[in-house]
C-alpha cells in the first residue's frame, strides 16, 4: 500500500509539469478565449444600455467575412496597428460575432486584453453560424437581412443601424456593400472612419461568380473601396 501511495505521489509533479508545459505552448489568445460566449437577442437600445454599463467606447471592425482576404497576414497586421493605438481598459472591440474573415481580429483583440463584442443579425443564429471562441458577448439583432441599407431606402437595416448607433469609431479593412453602407452612415453621423484597402480572396470571389453563372471578376477591392480609399 505504501509503495502504491509513493508511486501516485511521484506522478503528481510530472502531471503538474505536463499541464504547465501544455498551457505554455498555447498561443496567448487561446488562454483568453472562451469557447462559449454569452449570447442573447437584443434591440439597439438594449445594446446601448450594456455598453453604458461597461463605461467603455466601442471600436468596430468591418470588412470581409465569408469573402475572406487575399492577404490575410496584411489584414492582421493592419488590425494589430489599430489595436495597439487603443486602450483595452477603455475600449471594447466589436465585429460580427463569427471567426471568419475580419472576425479573426477577435483573436488579436483578446490577446491584447480587450473586451470583445459581437453585433449580428438573427440570421446568423438561425442558420447555425459558428461564433468566434474569442468573443465575450454576442447580441443577435432581429433582422430579415444581414445588414446594409434596406431595399429601396436610405435607412439601414436593424443590424447595421445597431452597429452604427453603438460604435464610437470604425476601422474598415476592405469590405463589401454592407461595410460600405455602415461606414457611410457612420461618417454622416460624425464618427471617425479609418479605411485600409484590402482585396477579398480572389479564389473565393471567382468560385462565387462561377456558381452564379457570372463572368469572372477582375476587381477584388470590394464595394467600400471606391467610397473610402481616398479618405483613409
Amino acid at each position: 500500500m505504501r509503495s502504491h501511495h509513493l508511486h501516485r505521489r511521484g506522478w503528481q509533479p510530472l502531471l503538474a509539469w505536463g499541464s504547465f508545459a501544455l498551457l505554455a505552448a498555447l498561443p496567448p489568445w487561446a488562454l483568453a478565449c472562451n469557447a462559449a460566449p454569452a449570447v442573447r437577442e437584443a434591440t439597439s437600445q438594449e445594446i446601448r444600455a450594456f455598453v453604458r454599463a461597461k463605461g467603455m467606447d466601442v471600436l468596430s471592425f468591418v470588412g470581409y467575412s465569408g469573402a475572406g482576404y487575399e492577404d490575410l497576414p496584411a489584414m492582421r497586421a493592419a488590425a494589430e496597428q489599430a489595436l495597439a493605438r487603443r486602450d483595452p481598459a477603455k475600449t471594447m472591440v466589436n465585429i460580427g460575432g463569427t471567426a471568419v474573415g475580419i472576425g479573426e481580429v477577435y483573436e488579436l483583440a483578446k490577446a491584447r486584453g480587450f473586451v470583445t463584442l459581437g453585433i449580428v443579425s438573427t440570421l446568423a443564429r438561425d442558420s447555425g453560424e459558428t461564433l468566434s471562441p474569442c468573443v465575450d458577448q454576442v447580441f443577435f439583432v432581429r433582422d430579415a437581412s444581414w445588414g446594409g441599407r434596406l431595399p429601396g431606402s436610405i435607412r439601414l437595416a436593424p443590424t447595421s443601424a445597431a452597429i452604427v448607433a453603438n460604435s464610437r469609431e470604425f476601422v474598415a479593412i476592405g469590405g463589401g456593400e454592407i461595410a460600405r453602407d455602415e461606414l457611410r452612415a457612420a461618417r454622416a453621423a460624425g464618427k471617425p472612419v479609418h479605411f485600409v484597402p484590402a482585396d477579398m480572396n480572389h479564389r473565393i470571389a471567382r468560385d462565387k461568380a462561377l456558381a452564379k453563372g457570372q463572368s469572372e471578376p477582375t476587381d477584388f477591392r470590394g464595394a467600400a473601396h471606391a467610397a473610402f480609399a481616398k479618405t483613409r
